[in-house]
């Protein structure tokens, strides 16, 4: 008798342990995203994000004012870490992306130059006529 019941115990917890795994499922953030931070001058920037998702792995680009920039990232359940190499006049720059996803929104801070600034964003396409670069650049 004791017998069935640790074998009917081990069979709970490994039905039990099978549903977390199943529910503990990374986010899907394929697709365009609307990217939103502080800009210069109190403004907000808007910057056009786009992910393809395979796996855990993420790529892209951001379009900005200076064009397209690749992204690089992953996607670990709804914590999304995902990078930025961009170029300048001014010199290389990367821009690093830390954050929730909460489905059709993220947010979280980016780190650039030793600065911290709060961004979040919206799933969905840009505006018609959008420049990708927003107001307050």
């Amino acid at each position: 008798m004791k017998t069935k019941s640790i074998l009917l115990a081990a069979v709970c917890v490994l039905v039990l342990s099978l549903a977390h795994v199943a529910r503990a499922q990374n986010a899907n953030v394929a697709g365009a995203w609307q990217l939103s931070m502080p800009g210069r001058n109190g403004g907000t920037r808007t910057e056009n994000l786009t992910l393809q998702q395979d796996g855990t792995k993420l790529t892209g680009a951001i379009k900005g004012r200076r064009g397209d920039e690749p992204v690089t990232g992953t996607i670990n359940g709804n914590d999304i870490d995902f990078s930025v190499a961009i170029t300048t006049p001014n010199g290389n720059f990367n821009l690093e992306y830390k954050g929730t996803v909460d489905g059709d929104s993220m947010k979280g801070t980016m780190q650039v130059m030793g600065n911290t600034v709060n961004w979040t964003a919206k799933k969905g396409a840009a505006p018609a006529g959008g420049n990708g670069g927003g107001s307050g650049n």
